[in-house]
């Protein structure tokens, strides 16, 4: 009995690691059940039989909450990718026979680069490669990488500030630092702006909560004058909007800034570094044919880095 137990096991273990991965991705075996259309105590007795096959405890139990042990980290790490690439077989093996022809590509992404810096790369694709559907997620970083991590992205474009242990990030662009203000304003006849020069006036940030926000606080503060935020708005689009009606001034990165926007710009680069736009993605990530493709065109060069794509981890 026991050795038809084994068996069934072993002919089942893609469903056992489907389970255990969602389990993972999504923090809870509630979450799990959701994503696979299973009942909670199905994918709990997986998730057991997964156990008892590698004989090990892959999971901290607490009530509904999970967390996953030592071993449990050290088999993630292996199944992920074995799972990914059985998911994503039928797209890798029409790509190995030259039929880039089909299959998805999910990006994930934030407003201003979504407006500013993938069009172009978006229209190329689209008219290469037709048959394959694109999905394009708009998000902010946070969210973007929750996304990349329950393999809900592929990869992601934007700007990093502070890399998490589990991602990798490659920059691909450089834009520079720029206060904007209306036409006739006092700045706007000042040839270099001084910290303490705008900040006698009202500006205009993206939440708080975002990076530009805190980048900025940290150069007023190491200037000793107090930030003046008189409001938050989100996306530049509006904030540029709003300077122009003369509601305030702000401080933007230059990605934003077309020849036609009616506000007065003034370089920064004196106070602020320039902010890089790139590739973000998970460590260990299997990238489909779509993916590569994609990325390749982005940045020609990306996986002719073997230093990074060692630390990434990734094929």
């Amino acid at each position: 009995m026991a050795g038809a137990q084994q068996h069934f096991y072993k002919q089942n273990r893609l469903k056992l690691l489907r389970a255990f991965c969602s389990a993972v991705q999504l923090g809870s075996i509630s979450a799990a059940a959701e994503r696979l259309f299973l009942s909670q105590p199905t994918v709990s007795l997986q998730i057991q039989s997964l156990e008892r096959e590698l004989d090990t405890t892959l999971f901290e139990r607490h009530g509904p909450r999970i967390k996953l042990t030592p071993e449990g980290e050290v088999f993630y790490r292996l199944a992920q990718p074995l799972l990914e690439r059985f998911n994503k077989l039928e797209q890798s093996f029409k790509a190995s026979i030259g039929q880039l022809d089909g299959g998805e590509l999910s990006i994930a992404a934030g407003e201003s680069t979504i407006l500013y810096i993938l069009p172009e790369f978006l229209k190329v694709f689209i008219a290469s490669y037709p048959g394959i559907k694109l999905n394009l997620l708009n998000v902010t970083g946070r969210d973007g990488m929750n996304l990349l991590r329950a393999d809900n992205a592929d990869f992601a474009v934007g700007s990093m500030v502070n890399v998490p242990d589990d991602m990798v990030y490659q920059s691909v662009w450089y834009f520079s630092p720029t206060l904007i203000v209306p036409q006739g304003h006092p700045l706007a006849k000042i040839q270099s702006p001084t910290i303490k020069q705008i900040s006698q006036y009202g500006l205009i940030l993206p939440p708080r909560h975002l990076a530009t926000w805190r980048v900025i606080e940290t150069e007023f503060e190491k200037h000793d004058v107090k930030l003046n935020v008189t409001l938050e708005a989100g996306g530049w689009e509006v904030i540029k909007r709003y300077v122009g009606c003369g509601l305030g001034i702000s401080i933007v990165t230059d990605v934003c800034l077309k020849d036609d926007d009616e506000v007065v710009r003034k370089p920064l680069l004196d106070y602020f570094p320039q902010r890089s736009y790139g590739i973000v993605m998970r460590k260990g990530k299997f990238l489909t044919p779509q993916a590569k493709r994609f990325i390749d065109m982005i940045d020609e060069n990306f996986f002719r880095n073997e230093a990074f794509i060692e630390k990434a981890g990734i094929d």
